[in-house]
Order: C-alpha cells, then sequence, then structure tokens
C-alpha cells in the first residue's frame, strides 16, 4: 500500500514550503553557483565573483624585469657609495703614513745634529752643495764609536728621494777617513756596498743648507769656518737651516724650513 506524503521546504523566509519538485534546498554554508540572467548572461552577483577571481593573478613578465632593474641599480650606486668610502679611507691611511715619516725624517735630522761629535783630526760637519757629511756619536748602548753620517738628494728608482747613509761604527782615524770618502761617493755614484746603509726618507725636489754665524744667516758653502786641527768644535756653525722643496702629491708640498740651534751655545742664546 502506498502512502501519500508531501515535501516540506524551507524558504528564506523561514516558513515551510509545500509540494516542489521534490529536490532538497542548497545548505547555506556551500558556495553558491553563479546564477545566469535571463538571456543566459551571467547575473552581476555572478560577474563579481569571477572578477574577484581573476584578480588573484601573479606578476607578468614584464613587471619582474622592471623589479629586477631597479634592485640592480640600486645594488650599483650602493657599491659605488662603499667604495668611494674605501678610497678615502685608504688615501687618509696613507696620508697620516707619509706624515709619520716626514716627521721621523726631521725628528732623525735634529738627533744627527744634536749628537755631533767634534773629535780631534777630523772633520765634525761638511757641506759641499750636494751631500752634508757630519760625524756623531752613536746610538747604541753600549757606544761602540763614533759613526759618520750622510744626507743627500738623488734620484731612485722611485723618484727623487731625501736620502740618509750612515756608518758601521769606526774605531781608528783610519777607519774614520774611509767612511768619509765612502759618503761622498755615494752621494754621486753609490755602488751596491754603499747602498746597504742607505735609507730613502721622502720625496723632494731640492734642498738647500744655511749656516748662522755672527748673527745672520749666509750660504753654508760661502760660510768662512775651516776646521783648524786644534778645536774642530769651530766649524760648528751656531744654527743650520735646512730648507726642503718637498714633491707634489704627498702629505705636504712646497717649502719646508727647518732651523736647528746648537744646543752647545749656553744660556745667553737660543
Amino acid at each position: 500500500m502506498v502512502v501519500p506524503c508531501r515535501l516540506v521546504t524551507s524558504t528564506p523566509g523561514g516558513r515551510a514550503a509545500q509540494g516542489g519538485s521534490g529536490f532538497a534546498p542548497q545548505p547555506p554554508w556551500l558556495p553558491r553557483a553563479p546564477r545566469l540572467a535571463a538571456g543566459g548572461s551571467l547575473s552581476r552577483q555572478g560577474a563579481a565573483h569571477t572578477n574577484a577571481t581573476h584578480a588573484t593573478r601573479g606578476f607578468t613578465l614584464i613587471e619582474l624585469l622592471v623589479a629586477i632593474s631597479v634592485m640592480a641599480l640600486i645594488a650599483i650606486l650602493s657599491w659605488r657609495g662603499i667604495d668611494g668610502m674605501v678610497r678615502t679611507q685608504e688615501a687618509t691611511r696613507q696620508r697620516a703614513d707619509d706624515m709619520l715619516v716626514l716627521q721621523a725624517a726631521l725628528a732623525q735630522w735634529g738627533a744627527d745634529l744634536d749628537a755631533i761629535a767634534p773629535l780631534a783630526q777630523t772633520t765634525p760637519l761638511d757641506w759641499d752643495g750636494q751631500v752634508l757629511r757630519l760625524t756623531r756619536r752613536s746610538s747604541a748602548i753600549p757606544d761602540e764609536g763614533p759613526v759618520v753620517v750622510a744626507w743627500t738628494r738623488r734620484a731612485t728608482n722611485t723618484g727623487t728621494q731625501w736620502l740618509r747613509w750612515q756608518s758601521p761604527a769606526l774605531r781608528t782615524r783610519a777607519q774614520w777617513q774611509a767612511a768619509w770618502a765612502q759618503a761622498a761617493q755615494w752621494a754621486r755614484t753609490p755602488a751596491d756596498a754603499e747602498r746597504r746603509y742607505e735609507v730613502a726618507l721622502v720625496p723632494i725636489d731640492a734642498w738647500q743648507i744655511f749656516y748662522y754665524r755672527g748673527g745672520a744667516w749666509s750660504n753654508a758653502l760661502s760660510s768662512a769656518g775651516t776646521a783648524p786641527v786644534s778645536d774642530p768644535s769651530s766649524t760648528i756653525p751656531e744654527g743650520i737651516r735646512l730648507q726642503l722643496t718637498l714633491s707634489p702629491g704627498g702629505p705636504l708640498s712646497g717649502l719646508l724650513v727647518r732651523d736647528w740651534v746648537n744646543p752647545l751655545l749656553g744660556g745667553r742664546r737660543t
């Protein structure tokens, strides 16, 4: 026996609908399919759902190329800035090192003059226009004897340099005479034996020496005062003026003047 039944459905308004096609309504938690408007076209709600789906697309190839180009340009500019900072730091460090070398050379110049030793039967100081030679006390401890020191300007593999030369410690007058002559030869045509004792200091274009005698500065070549054998200390002037023309490109350039005062003058003069 067939029992008749009714299909009860729920309407959006909450009322029950009777009869119908026999299909249950779609649950509210499931996504609704886009509805077709009259004539088979999508409704406004369906078109909006389709546009939202297409809006989640990725980047195009052109957009990626533009982004990569911008990042590469930023990287290049950043590298140039870092490279400029490194170059500036290196130039500053090189300038500081050159300044320290110049200060050390001038300090050595003053120390050599302060240690001049007027020994008997020797020449404590001599300037011939190219090389300054002097006999000084050794700085070694214990003292091994006097040494001959020479200063000159000569062309080298790295340019025209201000050079210093020093002999080994001397014991006899014959050794002093040999070292004195060797210093003069080193300033003009040095051999490998003389080059072993030289030190290149700073690049210079020219240099000049002046002596202070009788209350005035004069050219060391025309300054009077030949060393008498009995009193070699009389050949040491009251003061010595050093004029260096520093080569361009260093920490300092141009004319540099350094005056030295004989420490044996006493308290009446400075």
